[in-house]
């Protein structure tokens, strides 16, 4: 998959993302961080038919639930997803990732999520 293509294919999750997560909004810039970071790359997982839990413990239970429900609706709404080899899925969500966190932190005009008092 050439890298335009990959991005319009981001470009669908990232829609669905904003429309219909609220884990985006978390009130700081690394909660927001860490959160991509871990419910992302558990979907690449579970999109890719890997093991996507690491631990028992509570957050790694909640990102992974994120996951599972981001997932099943990317595949209901997406379903060119089941067709896309896990390679070109890897590619697709690392661009969502990098997209996502310059989208809710970097590139936001909120100063509050880098402050570091908060």
């Amino acid at each position: 998959m050439d890298k335009k293509t990959a991005e319009e294919k981001m470009a669908q999750l990232e829609w669905y993302i904003t429309k219909h997560c609220l884990w985006q909004y978390n009130s700081r810039g690394w909660d927001r961080e860490i959160q991509n970071e871990r419910i992302l790359t558990k979907s690449r997982q579970l999109l890719c038919g890997e093991n996507a839990k690491e631990d028992d413990s509570y957050a790694d239970r909640y990102y992974w639930s994120e996951a599972m429900t981001l997932v099943e609706a990317f595949k209901r709404y997406f379903p060119w997803l089941e067709e896309t080899s896990n390679e070109d899925i890897t590619l697709i969500m690392q661009l969502l990732k990098e997209q996502m966190d310059y989208t809710m932190i970097k590139g936001s005009l909120n100063t509050e999520l880098v402050k570091e008092q908060y």
